[in-house]
C-alpha cells in the first residue's frame, strides 16, 4: 500500500503542487514559432547587471521547479569499473557510481591511450532514440570514442530507465530532477578521475541529451565549454518529462524558454549546432541573435559560435560532429590533427561501434548491487 500511495502522490505532483495549486509546465511546442520570436523580443536586454539579474531568477526557478534547492548529500560507496578494453588509440570501460543511495549512474569511460601530464573532460548525455538506444547508438559511440582519441577523457551514461539504469521508467514523474542529480554526480566522477584539468571541462549532447548539456551547463559553473546540439529553441520546450515534466519554465507571471536557459552559459564557450528538420530551424535568425546579444555584454561574442545545417535533419550525424569536434579543439586544446586524414578531413573509421553486451555495465558477472531502489514507486519516495 505505502508503494501505491507514493506512485500515485508522484503522479499526482505533475498536475498539483503541495498547495493544491495546478503546476504550470511548458511541454513540447508550447509557444508558436512566433510566439517564440516575439518572446525574445519582448526580452531583450541592454545591460550585464540587468541581464545577471534575470539569469538569477531563471536559474531560482529551475531549482525550484525541480525541487533541487539543495543538492542531496554525495554517497560515498565505491565505484564499479570493469571490462577496460584497449582499442585504437583510446580505452573503454564500464562504469557504475551513486548518485543517490540505491541509485547508480551507468555508462562508459572513455580515455585517450597517450599519456598526458594533464586531460580535457568531457561528459556526453545522450538523447532520446531506439535501435539501439541511447549511449550504444552509433553517433553517441563515435564521438565519444574519437573526443578519446583527440586526448580527452569522455564519459557518457544513461538516461534514466534506459541501458543499465533500468531502476525505473524513463517517464516516471520527477525524471528530470534525477536525471539532473545524476549529470551533476557524472560531472563529480570525471572531476575524480586523477590528471582531469577543472578549467578544462566540457559537455556536449543532442536533443534530450542537448537538454541536459543546456542545464548542466546553466547550473554548473565547473563546466566550461558547452556544445548543445539540435535542442536550443524559442518554442519548443522538450517533448519529454525528463525535459519538461516539472515547472522549470513557469510560475505565475514568470516565464522563460529554453534559449534564454542556454544563454547562462554565458561568456563560457558555447557552439550552438542545429539544422532544418526539427525545432532548431529558425536558428540563425531568431535563436542565436538572442545569445550573441548576451555574450556581448560581456565583450565576448567571439566565445559563442553557430553552425547551422539547413538541409538535415534531428541527429548527431556526422557534419553535426565535425563542429563538435573542431570547437572541442580550439576551447580545450585536444589534438584535432590525431583524428585527421592526410587531406585535413576527420577520419572517424577508428572509433569501432560495439554491442550492448560488450558496453554493458551490469551483468552475471557484474550483478547490479543489492541495495540498488527499484521500481518508479520506490524511486519516487526517494526523490
Amino acid at each position: 500500500m505505502k508503494a501505491v500511495f507514493l506512485l500515485i502522490s508522484g503522479l499526482l505532483f505533475c498536475h498539483f503542487k503541495s498547495a493544491g495549486q495546478a503546476v504550470e509546465l511548458c511541454q513540447g511546442a508550447y509557444f508558436t514559432e512566433q510566439q517564440g520570436k516575439e518572446f525574445l523580443e519582448k526580452r531583450k536586454v541592454t545591460s550585464k547587471v540587468a541581464w545577471e539579474t534575470r539569469a538569477a531568477q531563471i536559474r531560482k526557478q529551475i531549482r525550484e521547479g525541480m525541487d533541487l534547492q539543495t543538492l542531496p548529500p554525495k554517497p560515498t560507496s565505491k565505484q564499479i569499473v570493469h571490462s577496460r578494453k584497449e582499442m585504437d588509440g583510446y580505452s573503454i570501460e564500464s562504469v557504475a557510481f551513486e548518485s543517490l543511495p540505491g541509485i547508480y549512474v551507468t555508462g562508459n569511460l572513455y580515455k585517450p591511450l597517450k599519456e598526458q601530464k594533464s586531460y580535457a573532460a568531457i561528459l556526453s548525455p545522450h538523447g532520446h532514440g531506439e535501435n539501439p538506444h541511447g549511449r550504444f547508438r552509433e553517433q553517441t559511440q563515435k564521438r565519444c570514442a574519437t573526443l578519446a582519441r583527440m586526448g580527452a577523457i569522455v564519459f557518457v551514461w544513461d538516461m534514466v530507465g534506459q541501458g543499465d539504469a533500468k531502476q525505473c521508467e524513463h517517464k516516471m514523474p520527477k525524471a528530470l530532477k534525477l536525471q539532473t542529480i545524476n549529470s551533476i554526480s557524472s560531472l563529480d566522477y570525471l572531476l575524480s578521475i586523477p590528471g582531469v584539468d577543472p578549467e578544462r571541462v566540457a559537455v556536449t549532447g543532442e536533443s534530450g541529451g542537448g537538454t541536459q548539456t543546456f542545464l548542466l551547463a546553466a547550473l554548473d559553473d565547473r563546466i566550461k565549454v558547452s556544445v548543445p546540439v539540435v535542442m536550443v529553441s524559442s518554442y519548443f520546450f522538450g517533448g519529454c518529462v525528463c525535459e519538461s515534466g516539472m515547472p522549470i519554465h513557469k510560475k505565475g507571471d514568470y516565464q522563460t524558454n529554453n534559449v534564454e536557459i542556454a544563454a547562462l552559459a554565458a561568456p563560457r564557450p558555447m557552439i550552438m549546432i542545429s539544422d532544418g528538420g526539427d525545432w532548431t530551424k529558425n536558428t540563425p535568425e531568431v535563436e542565436y541573435p538572442f545569445v550573441k546579444s548576451i555574450y556581448s555584454l560581456y565583450g565576448k561574442t567571439d566565445q559563442l559560435e553557430a553552425v547551422h545545417l539547413p538541409d538535415e535533419k534531428h541527429d548527431f550525424g556526422p557534419s553535426k560532429r565535425n563542429a563538435m569536434y573542431a570547437f572541442m579543439a580550439k576551447h580545450l586544446k585536444l589534438d584535432l590533427k590525431a583524428v585527421s586524414d592526410a587531406s585535413g578531413k576527420i577520419d572517424e573509421e577508428p572509433a569501432k561501434v560495439l554491442t550492448q553486451k560488450e558496453l554493458e555495465v551490469f551483468n552475471e558477472a557484474h550483478p547490479r548491487p543489492a541495495n540498488a531502489v527499484m521500481g518508479d514507486a520506490a524511486v519516487m519516495g526517494l526523490l
